[in-house]
Order: C-alpha cells, then structure tokens, then sequence
C-alpha cells in the first residue's frame, strides 16, 4: 500500500465514531460525498473495506478496528500536542481497554477493575461490554488490553490467550424481604417450588444451578431466564422471583437491589479470570489488577 494520508484518515476516524458519514459530515461541517469520495480513496490505499453496513450503521471491519485502534492514538497523541503549544498541561491518563463478557456480574466486574484507579498516574479506563468469545477476537486484534469473564479461554476459542484466576466465591440467593422471610426458614429444601429467576443456559453459572438443584432434588419454578445480569437483579428486586449472585458482593447487592439474603450455596462456585494475550504483561494497570487479586482475593 502506498503512504497514508492523514486528512483521510482524520475523516475514516470520525465516520467510525459516528457510525454514520452523514452525522460525521455534520460534525465536520463538510458535504457527505466530500467524505464518502475521501473514505472511499482511503479504502483504496489500505486495499481491503473498512465498514459493513449493518441497517443504517456502518460497522468496522476486522480491518477497520485496526486502522481505528490507531487512529484513536494518533490523533489522542496530535490533541496533547495541541495543547501543549498552548501551554496548558495535558495531563494525558494511561489508557486501559478492559472487555467485560455479559455474563460476569457488573459488581463484581467494577470490584476487579478498581485498582487501577488507585496507580500513581491517572488511568482512562475504556469498558466494553459482549460475549466472552467476540471480546477475545477483538483482542486478538489488538483493541482490548484485558478481558474480564467467568469462564477461562480454552484452546476451542482459538485465541492464543493467558487465564489468570483473580478470585471465586460460592453464591447467595436473594429475594425481597417479602420472599426473603417465606422462603429462609427450612432452606434449601424451601427452594422446591419457589418463584426462581435464572441466568441462561449457555453461561457457566447456570450450569453450576442445575447441577446443584438436581444433586439435592430441588425443583424450582422458573419465572423467566435472563442473559443479562443487571436485567436478572432488576427484576429481582422487584419480586418477580429469588435470583442468585455472587456471595462476593452480598453487601453491594442487598443495598443497591433493596434485597435480603435467603441462604447461601457454597458449593456451586462462581470463578472470575482476567484474559489476556501475553502471559508476561507490562501494562501497569493491567498488573494492578493481577496484583491486587493475588493480596485481596473475593
């Protein structure tokens, strides 16, 4: 490919923010076949497309999140320069792309990140939330610096990845003061038939559930099955059913969900790894979370 222009680039990096050419046209104050000829040059020097088009979005191609990822420095990098010829002081935060698979418990996810608040030197944390396995491609790809998830990679995933174990917990199981005080007393026996709301099948702790409801043979009424953790906890907390949660951050989720705790269930075991491509690190926020997990564990 020949050498990149940067004022394409400029444009290619706006249109990828805005996911659109028209609003990122209206950002630039220039007509939207100016940027559609220019994105369309730029395509040409890389010699591969850099969006699909998804409905009325334009998304980035494996390509286009490459050319992104350095584009977002590039012009972070020429921003600081900016200001520094203006004498105003930068004070430029050490970036942190941190993927959070759906599955793992946003409470816990916030708890594992926090160290690398606590580094000496300001951090600008970039939280992206999906599957575990699209999370890992996109690190393979060199966006992401560490995914936070429930499961290990395995080698199935394709990725060439390092687990690193930051803690695991058993579970608690939750309700509203008012199923809190039917369903406490006997427990777990009391769970048979008790108003349930469960994660889905394809997430590890669902798996664990039904493993350890069908050991003590406990049959609970299903409400609803829920992907998303949050959701679950929402409709929780409003009495729709006893839901379960990490007994890590019990606290956290009786005053947050106006929820009681029931019982706990040591036995079933919910793990929490950090993901990351290269077993030795240096990113420093990166090695404050490993580090902090090795001296405080959940």
């Amino acid at each position: 490919m020949g050498r990149i222009n940067y004022q394409h680039l400029f444009y290619f990096w706006n249109v990828a923010r805005e996911e659109s050419v028209t609003r990122a046209s209206e950002k630039l104050h220039l007509a939207q076949p100016t940027i559609s000829s220019q994105l369309a040059v730029f395509e040409k020097t890389i010699g591969e497309k850099l969006f699909y088009k998804n409905g009325r979005k334009l998304v980035l191609t494996d390509t286009g999140r490459i050319v992104f990822h350095y584009a977002d420095e590039i012009f972070s990098l020429g921003q600081e320069l900016a200001n520094t010829l203006k004498g105003r002081p930068t004070g430029r935060a050490l970036r942190l792309v941190v993927g959070v698979a759906d599955a793992l418990p946003k409470l816990v996810a916030c708890r594992l990140i926090e160290p690398a608040f606590r580094l000496p030197e300001p951090v600008q944390i970039l939280c992206y939330e999906d599957k575990a396995e699209r999370l890992l491609a996109e690190m393979s790809l060199q966006g992401i610096d560490l995914v936070l998830s429930d499961v290990p990679v395995t080698p199935a995933n394709g990725a060439k990845a390092f687990n690193h174990l930051l803690g695991e917990c058993g579970v608690t199981v939750f309700g509203t003061p008012e199923l809190a005080s039917a369903y406490r007393p006997d427990f777990p026996r009391s769970l048979s038939g008790a108003p349930f709301l469960l994660p889905t099948g394809n997430t590890a702790l669902r798996r664990s559930l039904d493993q350890w409801f069908d050991a003590e043979n406990i049959s609970p009424k299903i409400q609803a099955e829920i992907e998303d953790s949050a959701l679950l906890k929402t409709f929780g907390s409003g009495g729709t059913g006893l839901f379960v949660a990490p007994s890590a951050v019990e606290e956290e989720i009786q005053r947050q969900y106006d929820v009681e705790a029931v019982g706990r269930i040591d036995s079933v075991r919910e793990r929490f790894y950090a993901i990351t491509e290269r077993r030795k690190l240096k990113h420093p926020a990166v090695s404050a979370i490993l580090e902090n997990a090795g001296k405080k564990p959940l």
